[in-house]
């Protein structure tokens, strides 16, 4: 992302997460925060017809974005009934999970770019949406800070399981700020756990793939936020089986 700016693609995500509210039926996430913490610009565009949200690629991506939301937090919910109270959402963006927490014993860690989360700071206070006392902010710029320094610093416990979240944002990392991270996790006591997402390479699609990806990676260029790193799902499983 750009320096001194707040990442575009996070408000796009949120834009699709509030979307879906609006427009899916059955949902497959339910967020009652996800269109109330958009700026009034952004929820005008959600709201308005000319934006094509009913397109199949509309469809799809909002789909995508819900089941993968979906996914972390049902994983999560498993996490917590078998003992584990901290959660980190790597990358948050405008994610709202920290102000609809069910667990009262959870406490919940939100990383992500010092501009972005001031950013986030922001539209939750002119939303009149509470922060509340389970939540923690730190932030990390992945590319350059240590994470677990700054988990450290806001009060996160390295000696504790913890459960992470990390979506939509390792496509835009380098393959050592990622597997940084990944070690980081691996390297927590037993009972942690992980869920995220990545892109697979070009090559290995098929031509409506490689559209799709084309149209976003046009996008996330236009916002300076190029996507940078592609796995292959094939050796990536042995990297991360040999990290533990």
């Amino acid at each position: 992302m750009i320096e001194g700016r707040r990442s575009a693609t996070a408000e796009r995500v949120a834009m699709r997460r509030a979307a879906h509210q609006l427009y899916d039926m059955p949902l497959i996430f339910e967020d009652p925060l996800a269109l109330r913490i958009l700026s009034d610009e952004a929820a005008a565009r959600v709201r308005d017809p000319a934006e094509d949200e009913e397109t199949p690629f509309a469809r799809t991506f909002r789909a995508y974005i819900a089941t993968r939301s979906r996914f972390a937090e049902e994983e999560l919910a498993r996490s917590v009934h078998h003992g584990v109270r901290q959660y980190v959402v790597l990358g948050a963006g405008l994610d709202t999970f920290a102000c609809r927490n069910p667990f009262p014993a959870l406490g919940v860690f939100e990383v992500d770019h010092p501009d972005t989360q001031a950013w986030k700071r922001q539209r939750l206070q002119h939303a009149g949406i509470a922060i509340p006392d389970s939540l923690r902010f730190a932030p990390v710029d992945f590319e350059r800070d240590t994470l677990a320094h700054r988990l450290e610093a806001a009060g996160f416990r390295s000696d504790l399981p913890a459960f992470f979240s990390w979506l939509g944002v390792v496509p835009y990392l380098t393959r050592d700020a990622a597997f940084a991270t990944l070690s980081f996790i691996a390297g927590l006591p037993r009972g942690t756990g992980v869920v995220f997402d990545y892109s697979i390479p070009r090559t290995t699609m098929t031509e409506p793939e490689r559209r799709a990806l084309d149209i976003l990676a046009e996008r996330v260029v236009r916002a300076g936020e190029p996507f940078r790193l592609f796995f292959d799902p094939a050796p990536r499983t042995i990297d991360l089986r040999a990290l533990g």
